[in-house]
């Protein structure tokens, strides 16, 4: 996908104030590596570089986020990032997509996997529960609500708290996903090659 302009230019680290500072580092796992002060720095994610523009906006948010993705999270991770990698295709989200295609290989989601996200639920390579997952992100991003049928499937296998938090992790998404369509967001250049279908463009 072709990088587009920001319209809400991420803030360097170096011009950040004293509340973005102290809040933003402490939602990255190893702040120590993101110091701008060592010769070796990794780059600041640029997410965070945005959320610096609305502090009091920003940190609940991630907080938010952090129940989601952390360690209180009771769903499995592997099936958090496939349907974070469902609502990143479907909304176009190169940012999404380029940060969860990583973390889901982390947390266990095959390549083949990976490449069968734009097929949707009818790939061939889904367990009942994840063909269920993938399907349960196109219904509620399509029409804003699972259908019977699939909610059943997932009843199935998931107890009234991870049904509960699959909801909000596919909305939660979707909300940053078009947050970050709408400012301009784009993914950081690469580090490797990404092994993953490539975003298709957004229409005006």
């Amino acid at each position: 996908m072709t990088a587009s302009p920001a319209r809400i230019a991420p803030i360097p680290v170096e011009e950040w104030n004293d509340d973005a500072k102290e809040t933003l580092p402490r939602y990255l796992r190893r702040p120590e590596l993101f110091d701008p002060s060592r010769p070796d720095a990794l780059p600041m994610p640029t997410s965070l570089r945005l959320f610096a523009h609305h502090i009091r906006l920003t940190e609940p948010w991630l907080a938010f986020s952090e129940v989601l993705v952390g360690k209180s999270s009771v769903l499995d991770p592997k099936h958090r990032e496939l349907v974070i990698l469902r609502v990143a295709w479907l909304t176009r989200s190169d940012y999404e997509w380029t940060h969860h295609v990583r973390i889901g290989r982390a947390c266990g989601i095959t390549t083949e996997q990976i490449h069968a996200i734009p097929e949707g639920a009818a790939a061939g390579v889904w367990t009942p529960l994840e063909r269920a997952m993938v399907a349960a992100v196109d219904q509620m991003l399509g029409r804003f609500r699972v259908d019977d049928e699939t909610w059943q499937a997932l009843a199935a296998e998931l107890d009234t708290a991870q049904l509960l938090e699959l909801s909000f992790v596919i909305g939660s998404y979707c909300c940053l996903a078009q947050v970050f369509n709408n400012v301009g967001l784009n993914a950081e250049p690469p580090t490797e090659p990404l092994d993953a279908p490539a975003i298709p463009a957004l229409e005006d």
